[in-house]
């Protein structure tokens, strides 16, 4: 079929009829279809049930740091760190374990800079201004988080090399309000793309105009590859750093939420010594120890970064025939139209599709129609807002694949009816 845009109002406004008696079949199923979030499906969780077992009440519960049943061992069980560190690239000495959210430990982040600032730099609750930059379209629950602190938040647009550098190294080297930047380096979230060694090196390098202004590094995806096989590297950015004169720039985060259970997983930050001891002054107020009977069930479960891989490929074997279906789909039923693009990632958890300008909450309030759950149109933009109402992010995860491919189906039956009804009214 030739693109929308080379067809007649006749042509069109006859294919928009057939559609709307296909979207009308649809409608009379009464489907409950979710491709909102990211969330592991059955099956995934499935995997990590022997997890459960490793520990029991005859269980040796004595780590390297001691009994993990009683008070104390703040940072973490060494062997957790030692776990930690393999998978997010990163000496154990570095690594500071978290509870069962990488989003909590985000959110203490910024927490702990505006109430008391960054080692010893003014809490940003006291300064007039403060700035972060956030990619886009990017994750909604980083955005969730400066906004409820009230900090302006600047869309920097993605590249297929990550951020636009050009736009970062202007904000952050030359306006001392900016102190933040959300990342996350390896299969974006919601676009799956990695960042370039360039862009690493070039966060790296960046030379801020404030001497408080932090990398959050979020590489929540660091070993979710749909292709174990040929998956995507990135450089680290920590001894990127170090060598760039900047240790103290970044925080790198990561956690098992999508590896075993979501609910309780373990989660851990690396960075330099110096943001460590300054996280403690927070840390030996906030709490004793997270949990570390679940560090330690983490370590004997998987027992070290080879147990880790042998996981994810298990993943990859039930989230690959997934991603290739929507991205089947997509193409025999949008390829050549020019309504739509979408990414493929070689990983992580989303697709990316943008429609036509104009076009997207429209898109997914008729597939909520029909049944078909999205995110909402905008939340991959801060403040919700989305400047071109184009970008959608699809979760192909959770769903069965028979019902994926149903959602599929009808969501492009709705980028088609929407696009129609666009180009009709120009």
């Amino acid at each position: 079929m030739k693109p929308y845009r080379e067809m007649s109002k006749e042509e069109l406004a006859s294919l928009k009829e057939q559609l709307e008696a296909v979207y009308k079949e649809y409608q009379g199923k009464n489907l409950s279809l979710n491709m909102a979030r990211g969330k592991p499906c059955k099956e995934q969780l499935d995997l990590s049930l022997p997890m459960m077992d490793v520990l029991n009440s005859s269980s040796d519960y004595i780590s390297a740091d001691g009994d993990v049943r009683n008070y104390g061992i703040l940072t973490g069980i060494q062997e957790a760190k030692e776990l930690m560190g393999a998978m997010m690239d990163a000496p154990a000495e570095n690594i500071v374990m978290y509870g069962n959210a990488s989003l909590t430990l985000m959110f203490d982040t910024v927490s702990r800079a505006w109430t008391h600032g960054v080692c010893g730099s003014t809490p940003w609750c006291k300064l007039d201004k403060v700035k972060f930059l956030c990619p886009v379209p990017g994750y909604d629950r980083h955005f969730a988080i400066t906004q409820y602190f009230g900090i302006e938040m600047i869309n920097i647009p993605m590249t297929a090399d990550g951020p636009d550098m050009d736009l970062v190294e202007k904000y952050v080297n030359n306006d001392e309000t900016v102190k933040g930047i959300w990342c996350v380096p390896l299969y974006s979230n919601p676009s799956g793309q990695s960042y370039s060694d360039e862009t690493v090196k070039r966060f790296a390098n960046l030379k801020p105009a404030a001497k408080d202004f932090r990398i959050i590094w979020d590489n929540a995806y660091c070993v979710h590859h749909l292709h174990p096989d040929h998956p995507d590297h990135i450089l680290d950015i920590l001894s990127e750093c170090a060598k760039a004169g900047n240790p103290d720039m970044v925080y790198k985060i990561g956690s098992t939420a999508k590896i075993t259970f979501p609910g309780s997983a373990i989660s851990a930050i690396a960075t330099s010594k110096a943001n460590i001891e300054d996280m403690k002054k927070q840390m030996n107020v906030q709490f004793i120890s997270h949990d570390k009977i679940n560090q330690l069930r983490h370590v004997r479960f998987f027992k070290n970064l080879d147990g880790i891989k042998a996981q994810m490929a298990k993943h990859a074997a039930i989230l690959c025939p997934k991603f290739e279906a929507v991205d089947e789909i997509l193409n025999k039923e949008l390829a050549g139209l020019e309504i739509g693009k979408w990414t493929k990632p070689n990983g992580g958890y989303f697709v990316s599709f943008d429609a036509l300008d104009g076009c997207a909450k429209a898109i997914v309030a008729k597939c909520k129609d029909a049944g078909v759950v999205m995110t909402g149109a905008g939340a991959t933009y801060p403040y919700g807002k989305d400047p071109h109402d184009s970008n959608i992010r699809i979760a192909p995860s959770f769903p069965t694949l028979e019902d994926l491919k149903l959602a599929a189906e009808i969501f492009c039956v709705c980028v088609k009816l929407v696009s129609i009804d666009k180009l009709l009214a120009e």
